[in-house]
């Protein structure tokens, strides 16, 4: 898969100190993080990390198998750590916690995705630099972690792309909108290209600028009020060639 796929255990620990004096709270508080890209998580990096009223001050790293401390206080109690039990046993979560952890999370969400429904459409802009700019949508997707990006001629563009985030339709799927603001040339091939847990590999959707969306939604009613049109004049012909068949006639 190549979305980074993101499993997180959030251990909070909250230390309250209320001074003599002042009425100043204070928070210190633990939260531990185990990331991986792999399908098989062979990758699997583990950080646990301490925070005192926002700031790190110590971290466990398992791509170094010790603790780095980031201030006075914290490089002493790294030192104090390291020498101890205590980093043998941070050593050790990456393979029972975060590992036993990922494959469950696996099995239980990831492989139960939800494939995006994608729609390219022409929107109209206010005052832009460029005088087209399509937009790529992406509806009822799960999970969220997903990318939009965009394609001219097969290459990336990565200039005049304006993305939202993944947002929540309370319902546990996912939308997400990307703007590409273009000048269009003659021959030209613009694609939206969209990576999802749910694909085997990157989806790609072509812009066909043959029509704009209005027009084609135009010719699409009128020509469904043409045939039913048809239709109705034909149900009245052959109700009216019934009803004239079934007459009797009365000599004067």
């Amino acid at each position: 898969m190549s979305l980074q796929k993101l499993f997180s255990c959030h251990l909070i620990l909250a230390l309250s100190i209320y001074l003599v004096v002042e009425t100043d709270v204070y928070y210190r508080y633990r939260m531990s993080r185990c990331i991986y890209s792999s399908s098989n998580i062979s990758d699997m990096v583990y950080f646990d990390n301490y925070y005192f009223n926002k700031y790190l001050f110590i971290q466990f790293d398992s791509t170094l198998g010790r603790f780095v401390g980031f201030n006075e206080y914290g490089m002493k109690l790294a030192e104090f750590w390291n020498n101890g039990t205590f980093v043998h046993e941070e050593r050790d979560i990456g393979d029972w916690f975060c590992k036993g952890n990922a494959e469950i999370f696996d099995s239980s969400i990831i492989d139960k995705s939800v494939k995006p429904k994608v729609k390219l459409s022409s929107v109209s802009q206010a005052g832009g630099r460029h005088p087209a700019v399509l937009m790529c949508s992406a509806y009822e997707f799960y999970p969220p972690h997903i990318k939009v990006s965009w394609l001219r001629d097969g290459k990336l563009m990565t200039s005049e792309v304006t993305s939202t985030m993944e947002k929540a339709d309370g319902d546990w799927y996912y939308q997400i909108h990307s703007e590409l603001e273009y000048s269009p040339k003659s021959g030209e091939k613009i694609s939206c290209m969209v990576e999802h847990a749910s694909f085997s590999k990157p989806m790609i959707y072509d812009w066909d600028p043959s029509l704009p969306e209005s027009e084609r939604n135009k010719i699409a009613i009128g020509a469904f009020g043409l045939v039913l049109g048809i239709i109705i004049s034909a149900a009245g012909l052959i109700y009216y060639k019934k009803k004239s068949t079934g007459r009797i006639l009365v000599p004067q």
